[in-house]
């Protein structure tokens, strides 16, 4: 049997077979029947809004009576009740019309045709489908549609996933603000910190672009086929139009109005939203890069899962195998993120159809980066500090505590204490290439000419003691 013939058909993507649990949530808000389902939510709104709405002005179009509540409460309805009858049957008119804008105004056509059936015959909406997609070109629908999908999908999933991920990460970092643990740079043993701060500094830049989340813009426009309201004004110039345009998508969409576009939106705002998007990814990509080397290092000591096979062959492995599946599906949401904030602020001219086809990945974007998101949160659940290999670290590495002894010596010099020149030099040949113990750090304090306190101070010194205010610094938000 070919897996073509089966039916329900077999998902190609990952993000809807194997991962479809994970990712399920962005359905609601970034499939092709949300994305219709929006279209139909703009087109009726946009209706009641000319007919005068539910806010007791009157029409903007002669001959169109202001909708009773009824009637508003019908066609809002048609949106609500869009299920998976009204999927297969948007799909059946577009396979005749082959637009699928102009497919969602003939769906709304025909239960304008059946509404007398529910509002009596008293109802004039049978009559006011020249109203339905009044003066709008598709992409007057579409990008209000894609702003609605976008900015609920980010508000609604995305967003809380990733707050969820650093509340974690925070509460971790308080817990362990006091666990000193030994510092590397470039690999190598350096001036010893917490593993709180450490996390801490996570938070931080991921509290950032939270704050940058939380102040991004929604674009949208309703203004014609070029942008210049030519049609409005051609049929009904009595009219203001750019506050009619401005007030629906303000108050009644709750978007953000653009005064000066093209025929189509100009995308940068999702540049803007997806560049925020990778940066955050490109953050959890540097923590699960991290983490993942903690381990290795023995830092984080892993929990083994009942029943779970680590390696083939090697029974005693625990992979940590959530990291590297959030490694790998951040880059894949970068590289689509980065590709629609490359792409989607470019157009030929007035208009051209690669952003139609482009933002149909959009939901793809966030799926990798939802699924990232879920492999760290419970990757974070899987890991506990290794105490004891931490603080054998730490023990092992005393010449770490050059950098204090030799900044002590240069502010001793600097106060006109006498034999405290080229203190980075011999510290250097103390200690550099070295492996020393606390009788060697206590013995070369001692030949020092320090003051009492200093002497001592720097005698008591040891590699997990030496941290500076590490713990402290944990409370610094963003």
């Amino acid at each position: 049997m070919n897996l073509t013939d089966i039916t329900p058909a077999i998902a190609l993507s990952p993000l809807d077979g194997r991962y479809q649990k994970q990712t399920s949530p962005l359905v609601e808000y970034l499939s092709e029947p949300a994305l219709n389902r929006e279209r139909i939510h703009v087109e009726t709104e946009w209706m009641i809004y000319l007919a005068g709405g539910d806010d007791g002005r009157t029409s903007y179009i002669p001959g169109v009576k202001p909708f009773t509540d009824a009637e508003a409460a019908y066609l809002r309805a048609i949106v609500g009740d869009f299920g998976a009858e009204g999927i297969d049957e948007l799909k059946q008119i577009e396979s005749v019309t082959h637009h699928d804008v102009k497919a969602v105004e003939y769906y709304i056509d025909r239960r304008l045709d059946k509404a007398a059936e529910a509002l009596g015959a008293d109802t004039e909406l049978a009559r006011l489908k020249p109203l339905v997609h009044f003066a709008c070109t598709s992409e007057d629908i579409n990008n209000l549609s894609y702003a609605l999908c976008v900015k609920q999908a980010v508000e609604k999933v995305w967003r809380p996933a990733l707050e969820h991920v650093t509340d974690k990460l925070a509460a971790a970092a308080d817990t362990f603000r006091d666990l000193p643990m030994l510092a590397l740079t470039h690999g190598q043993p350096a001036t010893p910190t917490t593993l709180g701060k450490e996390l801490a500094v996570y938070v931080y830049r991921l509290r950032r672009q939270l704050k940058h989340l939380d102040s991004q813009e929604y674009l949208g426009k309703i203004n014609g086929a070029t942008g210049d309201f030519a049609a409005h004004y051609a049929a009904l110039p009595q009219v203001d139009w750019v506050h009619v345009s401005q007030t629906f998508v303000t108050e009644r969409l709750g978007l953000d109005w653009n005064p000066l576009t093209t025929q189509i939106e100009s995308h940068d705002w999702q540049a803007e939203l997806y560049g925020i998007a990778s940066h955050t990814n490109h953050i959890l990509h540097n923590l699960a890069q991290d983490v993942w080397m903690y381990i290795s290092r023995g830092v984080f000591a892993q929990v083994p899962v009942k029943g779970a096979t680590g390696s083939s062959t090697m029974p005693h492995k625990v992979n940590p195998i959530r990291f590297e599946n959030a490694e790998a599906n951040l880059e894949l949401s970068c590289a689509l993120f980065d590709t629609l904030a490359a792409t989607l602020t470019e157009t030929r001219w007035q208009r051209d159809l690669t952003d139609s086809t482009t933002q149909r990945n959009i939901g793809s974007a966030f799926g990798y980066a939802m699924l990232a998101l879920y492999n760290l949160d419970g990757g974070l659940d899987s890991i506990h500090p290794n105490k004891e290999a931490m603080q054998a670290e730490l023990d092992g590495n005393w010449e770490v505590l050059g950098e204090a002894i030799q900044t002590a010596m240069r502010a001793a010099a600097l106060e006109g204490r006498e034999g405290m020149d080229n203190p980075y030099e011999r510290v250097k040949e103390l200690m550099r290439g070295k492996r020393i113990g606390k009788k060697d750090v206590e013995d070369f304090v001692a030949t020092l000419n320090f003051d009492a306190e200093t002497g001592a101070r720097l005698a008591s010194l040891t590699p997990a003691t030496y941290r500076g205010i590490a713990d402290r610094l944990v409370d610094y938000d963003a």
